[in-house]
């Protein structure tokens, strides 16, 4: 991470985050970067659907494709983007080998992450299938792929 925190400061360039399954892990990682606080605008930690909508994803697009979907962590990355006005947005969603009797259907072992650039209006996203381990490992192996993305967006 600390190789992300020197280019985007580099670049002048700034980020935000909204987690669901991570619960906060990416941003912890930017945070624990000193210098962090020239790149980060803001982390949003949205467990439940009634706070994703608050903070900008359209509930119609959680009705039609669940919230576990590439769909909503695009737009849980360009909510993040658009709220802090942050050049760069991420969204990540999934249920890391955990039923949800709120929310059914889906892949319970795919996790969805979209990194949204504003100047560009255009999205990276990936899909992560969950690790049959801990949810600290999963945890961990999300937001290493997150950091290997932001590595190459910001070559």
């Amino acid at each position: 991470m600390e190789e992300i925190i020197k280019k985007l400061t580099e670049q002048k360039k700034t980020v935000a985050t909204m987690e669901s399954c991570t619960g906060g892990g990416v941003a912890n990682a930017i945070t624990n970067v000193p210098g962090a606080s020239e790149v980060l605008k803001f982390s949003a930690v949205t467990y439940s659907n009634e706070y994703k909508i608050k903070m900008g994803v359209k509930k119609e697009t959680i009705e039609k494709y669940t919230v576990y979907s590439i769909e909503v962590a695009k737009e849980m990355s360009k909510a993040i983007s658009d709220y802090t006005n942050a050049d760069y947005g991420i969204g990540i969603t999934g249920r890391i080998n955990r039923e949800d009797p709120n929310n059914r259907g889906g892949d319970s072992s795919l996790i969805y992450v979209s990194i949204y650039k504003k100047e560009e209006n255009t999205y990276e996203t990936f899909t992560l299938n969950a690790l049959d381990k801990s949810r600290q490992e999963n945890k961990e192996m999300i937001i290493r792929s997150i950091i290997a993305e932001l590595k190459f967006i910001l070559k």
